[in-house]
C-alpha cells in the first residue's frame, strides 16, 4: 500500500466522518467532533473526485449541515474547520469559514459517498424537527459551552494606558508603499517617509489597543492621539534614531542628526493646549482580543458552572501579545540586552487562572522549569508594571493564553500501574501526576496499588523515567512487622500501601503508620469491606490519631461495608474517593458488580465473594457520596486506573460532580448573590490539584499556580473546559497539545489530535518522587534516574485542616440495614404538623411522598405529630436504630390518623416545639425546624417551615421563628440544607418583597429551583401512581 503517516492520519477523519454519516441518517443530531469530521471526510471525498477547486469547497463545505442537523452547541464552538487533500495539481488547503451556516442544510450532501438512502422531506423533517424541541433559546449566547458573560452598565468600557501624558499629531506619509506602526513601536523611529513632528514623539507610542497597528497608505494624511511609555521610560530598537531615557537632553540632539543623516522626514508641530481623552474600548472588544477581566463571568464548559474573575494582574494598554505586528517585539513588550539569566524562558501570556487560591487574570513567567512570576509580565523600560521577575527578552519565548483557561496539572493519587499506557491518557486529560504502585497486569496490581519489593521498586522507578509524568510509588504497608516495611521505604518508595486483600489489619496499620512517621512518608489505606477484624471504629481507633490518606472514601469503593464515609469526620484523616461512582447517575449501580468482580479476582461461583462484591455497592452511600464532596468533606479525587476506575477521567467527573450537586443543591452558601460559583470551582479543583500534592507531602513543589512550583501547567479552552485541554505543559515545556496533520502547512488542520510533544520526551521535566531514606542511603542513586529526583516531606503533621476549600468534618453513622447516611447527618427527625381541617389521609400520603428524600437515597425524614405531649417525641421508634430519631411517618396511610392539632394556630404550634426543645432527656425530633400543612397549602399544594431564629451576639437560638410557605417541590430540599448544609433561611427568600397577607416570607422560586432531578421525578410519579392504584392517593 505504500502509505505515508500523514495519510494513515487521514483514514482517521474518514472512520469518525463515516460513523458520523451514518448516526445522522438515523436521526442523531451530531456532537462537534462528529459534524466537523463528517465535513472534512465529504470535503475530500469531492477532492478525490478531482472536480472541484479550493475555493468551491470553501464555499460547498458551509452548506452541508445545518443548525437542525447538530447540537445546539456545534454551531457555536464549531467557527472553523481546515483539510488539506491532494488535488490534481498537488496538496492544497481548504479552510471553510462558519461550516454551520443555515438552519436546513442539505442532507444528500452530507450523506455524499457513504451510499446511504437519503431521506424524503417528510422523512427528514421527521428525523430532525425545526425548531427542535429545547426551543431556540437553547441557541441563545450564554448557553453555549465557555461562554463569557462581560459587565455592563459604567463599567462596560476598558480604559487604556490610564493616567499618562497623552499629545496629538498630524501624520502624513510620503512613501509609495503602505506603512503599518504597531502599538508598542517608538513612534519618533518609524519608517522614514512619514512626515511628522518626531521630536515631539519621543518618548511616545501610539494610544491604541497593544499588539494592534494604525496604516498609513501613499500620501495619506491622519491625526494620531501618542501616549507616553512608562516602565523605565528608556526607548531601544527601532531605527537607533533616539535611544536611551527619554528626559535625556543629550540623547534629544543625537536624535536630531541621526535624522538627518538617515533621511527621516521631520515636520515641527507646534504644541497644542488640549485635553485628550483617553482610549478606552468596549468589554466585549476588549474580551475578544485579550480574554475576560475583573467581573466578567465564564461558563465552565457545557455546565452549570460560572466563574468570575476576581482581579486582572495584567495592565490594560501594555498587554503582552505576540505576533506581526504585536506588542512582544524588540524594543516594545520585548527588553533589549537583557541576558538569559536575567529573563524569562516561557511567557504565558493574558492566562484566567483558576487555582485553589483564586480566580484571576496574570502573565505566567516560567524559568528553569519553575514558576517564578505570576502578574505582569514584559518589558519594564517601556511597560507599567511589569514584575522583576517576569522580565521578556531575546531568550524568552511565549504561549498565548488570551481567551483560555490556566489551571495546575492533575494529580492522581490512586494509579495501579497495570500498564504505562496510562500515562500517555491521563496526560491528555490533564493529569501531570502519578502516585500508585504495582508492577504491571499482575494479579496482585490488577487489585491493589502495591509495588512490593527492593527489586521492583528499583525496576519500576526505572520503568517509569521515560514515563512524561511526575510519578511517586507505594510499596506494600501490610506487615505487623516494621523491618520489611523500612526496607521498602529505603528502596525508594514514597509512601506504603495498606489494602485489605493483602490484609488491613489493626496490627499492620499501626506498624506501617509507625514506619511512615519514621520516614516522613504517607499511610494509604484501603480498608477491610468484610469487617474481620472489626468494624469501621476498630479501624480508626487504630490510626491513634495519626494522619492517614483513607481510599475509597466513597458509597461504594473498598473498606468497610458500608459505613466507610464516617471517616469524614475525623482530622487525622485525609479522605479521598475514586471516579467510576463519580457523579451518581441512573448507570452507576449497574455497571459496578462486573467491574468489582474482575478487579477483586472474585467468582460468581463463590457465594460469599458475591456477597462480598454486593456489600461495596450502595447506592444510598454513592448518593451521600455526592453532597459529602460538595461539602468539602471528601478532599481529594483519583482514578483506581483500571481497577475500577478509569484514569482518563479524574478532571472530567470531578467537572461534572460540580455540575450535578450545583443543579442539584444550588449555589454555595459562599457563592450565593454572586452570579457566580466561584468558591464551588475553587473546592473541586482543590480536590485534583493542591490536596493530594500536599497530602502526599508534594505540596511544596507541585499541586498549585504558585511561585517555586514545578510549571505543570493545563490550558483549555472555555468551551473544552473539564473534558479535553488545549495543551499541557511539564515543566515549563509543552508536552502534548491539539495538534493537526503533522505534515499540514499550519498546525489547525484536520485531524487535530492530542498528540505528544517535544515536552514529553525529556525526564527532566517531570519529577520521581522518593523517601528522603532512600536519597540517604544512596539507593535511589544507583538507579541513574533521568527524572528530577524529590523526596517527599512534610507529610505526617498534616490534617484535614490542611486541606484546602475540603476541610469540613461532618458527624457521620450510616445505618447497617438501610445504608442510609444521611439520616445520621441531619440533626434528627424533622416535625410535620398538620392543622388543616380540609385534609385527609390521601392527600397526606401524596404529600409525604414529596416530602421524601428521593436524590439522596430513598427515605423518610419527617415524623407526622399526632400528640401535644412532648415526651412521646423523646422515645426511638421500634425497631428503628438511631436511638435518638423518632420514627419517620411513611406514605401508605390507609385512613386519617389520629390528630391533635386539627384546627390549631400556628403560634400553638410553635410554643409545643419549644416545649419539646425545653424538654429535659434526648431529642428524638429536630427542634429548630418545623414543617406545617394548613388549608391554603392543600388549596395550593405548599407548607410552611418554621425556623428558630438565631442570635449571633449570644450564639444561641432564640424563641422567635422565621416562616416561609414553600411549595411540596422545594420543601425537603430546604429543610435538609437548613439541617445539614447549614444553609440560612435569608438564602431561600426574598427579603425584599417582604411577607405576605398571612405573613410569612416569600419563597425565591426563581433563584432555588425544585431540588429533584427528572429521573427522580420519574421515581416519584412511580410511587405516587401505586398509591393510586392501592386507592391511598
Amino acid at each position: 500500500m505504500q502509505l505515508s503517516p500523514r495519510e494513515l492520519d487521514k483514514l482517521v477523519i474518514t472512520q469518525v466522518g463515516s460513523q458520523a454519516q451514518r448516526r445522522l441518517a438515523r436521526g442523531v443530531r451530531l456532537n462537534h467532533t462528529e459534524a466537523l469530521s463528517l465535513i472534512a471526510h465529504v470535503l475530500h471525498e469531492l477532492i478525490r473526485d478531482g472536480h472541484h477547486s479550493v475555493a468551491d469547497l470553501m464555499a460547498l463545505g458551509s452548506t452541508l449541515l445545518g443548525r437542525r442537523h447538530v447540537l445546539p452547541s456545534v454551531p457555536h464552538t464549531l467557527a472553523e474547520l481546515q483539510v488539506e487533500g491532494t488535488f490534481r495539481m498537488g496538496t492544497y488547503l481548504v479552510t471553510v469559514h462558519n461550516p454551520i451556516a443555515s438552519d436546513n442544510g442539505d442532507l444528500a450532501r452530507a450523506l455524499y459517498g457513504s451510499f446511504i438512502p437519503i431521506p424524503t422531506q417528510e422523512q427528514h423533517d421527521s428525523l430532525f424537527p425545526w425548531p427542535p424541541q429545547e426551543g431556540l433559546e437553547a441557541y441563545s449566547a450564554d448557553k453555549m459551552p465557555g461562554a463569557v458573560v462581560t459587565v455592563k452598565g459604567k463599567d462596560g468600557r476598558v480604559e487604556l494606558n490610564k493616567g499618562r501624558k497623552r499629545i496629538s499629531l498630524k501624520v502624513t506619509s510620503r512613501g509609495d508603499r503602505p506603512v503599518q506602526v504597531g502599538s508598542h513601536y517608538h513612534f519618533c523611529e518609524a519608517n522614514p517617509k512619514l512626515e511628522f513632528d518626531r521630536v515631539r514623539a519621543r518618548g511616545y507610542r501610539l494610544d491604541i489597543a497593544a499588539g494592534t497597528s494604525v496604516r498609513f497608505e501613499p500620501g495619506d494624511s491622519k491625526t494620531v492621539v501618542l501616549v507616553q511609555i512608562a516602565g523605565n521610560q528608556v526607548i531601544r530598537g527601532g531605527n537607533g534614531l533616539a535611544s536611551g531615557n527619554i528626559h535625556d537632553n543629550a540623547v534629544a540632539q543625537t536624535m536630531l542628526q541621526r535624522m538627518q543623516a538617515g533621511g527621516f522626514l521631520h515636520r515641527e508641530e507646534p504644541a497644542a493646549d488640549q485635553t485628550l481623552e483617553p482610549f478606552s474600548m468596549a468589554r466585549e472588544d476588549y474580551v475578544g482580543i485579550y480574554g475576560p477581566t475583573t467581573g466578567d463571568r465564564v461558563r465552565l464548559g457545557s455546565t452549570d458552572l460560572w466563574i468570575k474573575v476576581e482581579k486582572d494582574l495584567t495592565v490594560p494598554g501594555d498587554e503582552c501579545t505576540f505576533g506581526g505586528g504585536k506588542t512582544v517585539r524588540d524594543g516594545m513588550g520585548q527588553m533589549v540586552g537583557i541576558p538569559d539569566a536575567s529573563c524569562l524562558d516561557t511567557v504565558i501570556t493574558n492566562a484566567l487562572i483558576v487555582d485553589w487560591s483564586g480566580i484571576y487574570k496574570a502573565d505566567i513567567g516560567i524559568k528553569n522549569a519553575m514558576i517564578v512570576g505570576i502578574g505582569k509580565a514584559g518589558n519594564p523600560d517601556v511597560m507599567a508594571g511589569v514584575h522583576p521577575d517576569m522580565i521578556v527578552g531575546s531568550n524568552t519565548d511565549v504561549v498565548a493564553a488570551e481567551g483560555k483557561i490556566v489551571t495546575y496539572g492533575g494529580f492522581d493519587s490512586h494509579i495501579h500501574f497495570i500498564c504505562p499506557q496510562q500515562a500517555y491518557e491521563a496526560i491528555a486529560s490533564g493529569i501531570t501526576t502519578f502516585l500508585g504502585g504495582g508492577t504491571g497486569p499482575s494479579t496482585g496490581t490488577n487489585a491493589t496499588t502495591c509495588t512490593p519489593s527492593a527489586s521492583h521498586i528499583a525496576s519500576m522507578l526505572q520503568a517509569t523515567d521515560g514515563l512524561p509524568v511526575n510519578v511517586g510509588i507505594t510499596g506494600k504497608g501490610n506487615d505487623s512487622d516494621p523491618v520489611p516495611l523500612r526496607e521498602q521505604s529505603e528502596a525508594g518508595v514514597c509512601g506504603l500501601k495498606l489494602h485489605e486483600d493483602w490484609g488491613s489489619t489493626p496490627a499492620a496499620i499501626d506498624a506501617c503508620l509507625s514506619v511512615c512517621d519514621e520516614h516522613d512518608i504517607q499511610c494509604l489505606i484501603h480498608t477491610d469491606t468484610l469487617n474481620e477484624s472489626g468494624f469501621v471504629e476498630t479501624t480508626v481507633e487504630a490510626f491513634k490519631n495519626r494522619t492517614i490518606h483513607t481510599y475509597h472514601t466513597e458509597g461504594a469503593g473498598g473498606g468497610h461495608a458500608p459505613d466507610i464515609i464516617s471517616v469524614v469526620e475525623h482530622e487525622n484523616v485525609l479522605p479521598s474517593s475514586t471516579n467510576p461512582t463519580r457523579p451518581f447517575t441512573g448507570n452507576t449501580l449497574d455497571e459496578h458488580l462486573d467491574m468489582l468482580m474482575v478487579c477483586h479476582h472474585l467468582s460468581r461461583n463463590i457465594p460469599e465473594d458475591v456477597a462480598f462484591a454486593e456489600s461495596r455497592i450502595r447506592a444510598e452511600t454513592i448518593a451521600a457520596e455526592d453532597v459529602l464532596h460538595d461539602l468539602g468533606a471528601i478532599s481529594m479525587m483519583s482514578s483506581d486506573s483500571q481497577a475500577m476506575g478509569r484514569c482518563g477521567e479524574v478532571i472530567l467527573r470531578t467537572w461534572n460532580t460540580a455540575h450535578k450537586n450545583k443543579v442539584q443543591r444550588g449555589p454555595l452558601k459562599e457563592d450565593q448573590g454572586t452570579d457566580a460559583d466561584n468558591a464551588r470551582v475553587k473546592r473541586y479543583v482543590s480536590k485534583y490539584t493542591i490536596n493530594p500534592a500536599i497530602a502526599q507531602g508534594m505540596g511544596h513543589l507541585i499541586g498549585s499556580i504558585e511561585v517555586g512550583k514545578l510549571a505543570d501547567l493545563v490550558l483549555w479552552a472555555p468551551s473544552s473546559f473539564g473534558a479535553k485541554p488545549a495543551q499541557v505543559m511539564k515543566g515549563g515545556v509543552i508536552a502534548c497539545a491539539q495538534m493537526g496533520d503533522p505534515n499540514a502547512s499550519i498546525p489547525t488542520v484536520e485531524p487535530v489530535v492530542m498528540r505528544s510533544m517535544f515536552g514529553s520526551m525529556s525526564p527532566l521535566n517531570s519529577i520521581a518522587w522518593v523517601s528522603k531514606a532512600s536519597i540517604d542511603s544512596g539507593n535511589v542513586e544507583k538507579y541513574k534516574l533521568k527524572k528530577r529526583v524529590e523526596a517527599v516531606t512534610g507529610c505526617r503533621k498534616i490534617g484535614k485542616g490542611s486541606m484546602k476549600w475540603n476541610d469540613s468534618k461532618p458527624k457521620m453513622k450510616v445505618d447497617p440495614e438501610r445504608y442510609d447516611p444521611l439520616r445520621s447527618v441531619h440533626t434528627m427527625t424533622g416535625m410535620l404538623f398538620v392543622n388543616s381541617a380540609k385534609s385527609d389521609f390521601k392527600q397526606l400520603n401524596r404529600l409525604l411522598v414529596y416530602l421524601r428524600d428521593w436524590e439522596y437515597g430513598d427515605f423518610d425524614s419527617f415524623h407526622l405529630v399526632t400528640t401535644k405531649q412532648p415526651e412521646d417525641l423523646n422515645e426511638p421508634g421500634e425497631g428503628f436504630e438511631h436511638p435518638h430519631d423518632v420514627e419517620p411517618t411513611r406514605a401508605g396511610l390507609d385512613a386519617d390518623p389520629p390528630n391533635a392539632w386539627k384546627g390549631a394556630s400556628i403560634t400553638d404550634v410553635e410554643e409545643y416545639v419549644l416545649r419539646v426543645a425545653n424538654d429535659p432527656g434526648p431529642k428524638g425530633v429536630n427542634t429548630s425546624i418545623y414543617l406545617l400543612w394548613d388549608d391554603r397549602g392543600v388549596d395550593e399544594l405548599s407548607v410552611i417551615i418554621g425556623e428558630r431564629r438565631f442570635d449571633d451576639e449570644s450564639d444561641q437560638l432564640t424563641n422567635e421563628f422565621n416562616r416561609v410557605r414553600c411549595p411540596w417541590d422545594c420543601a425537603y430540599s430546604m429543610w435538609c440544607n437548613l439541617d445539614i448544609a447549614n444553609m440560612d433561611f435569608e438564602d431561600y427568600t426574598d427579603q425584599d418583597v417582604g411577607r405576605d397577607q398571612d405573613g410569612w416570607y416569600t419563597y425565591d422560586i426563581e433563584n432555588i429551583p425544585p431540588d429533584i432531578s427528572e429521573e427522580n421525578q420519574q421515581r416519584r410519579r412511580e410511587a405516587l401512581e401505586k398509591l393510586e392504584r392501592e386507592g391511598k392517593a
